[in-house]
């Protein structure tokens, strides 16, 4: 006479699901902050750079037309394709930048500092 072969199955029961989904869950609580702050320290370096641009193309259009420091210009004469600037920048986290510049005295963002201590996410030139 033969044997019955045992035919039981081998698989996850419903605790070891829940308790690896509870750990994925864990894990992602402490990661999303990270990432978080990371994305918008991204956003607020790109935004500065983009202010250091329009601050060096007022600088470089006050030395090509022997202007003073304090003299004011409408970033539309910054930009075109022959002129300092091929494309009017924009802010990454849709903040707008000044329009009328003033030589000397550094382009702002309308977001600025968020209002809080955290330089990482600053929109202001340093």
């Amino acid at each position: 006479m033969k044997k019955p072969v045992n035919t039981m199955r081998r698989a996850f029961t419903l605790v070891e699901i829940m308790i690896v989904v509870l750990i994925i869950g864990i894990l992602l609580n402490i990661a999303a902050p990270s990432i978080l702050r990371a994305r918008e320290g991204a956003r607020a370096r790109a935004c500065q750079r983009n202010l250091k641009a329009i601050n060096g193309a007022t600088e470089q259009w006050a030395m090509e037309n022997k202007k003073a420091t304090g003299a004011t210009l409408a970033i539309s004469n910054l930009v075109g394709a022959t002129l300092y600037l091929k494309a009017t920048p924009a802010c990454p986290n849709s903040g707008t930048y000044s329009s009328t510049l003033s030589v000397g005295s550094n382009p702002t963002c309308s977001i600025g500092t968020f209002g809080n201590a955290q330089a990482y996410d600053d929109h202001t030139l340093p």
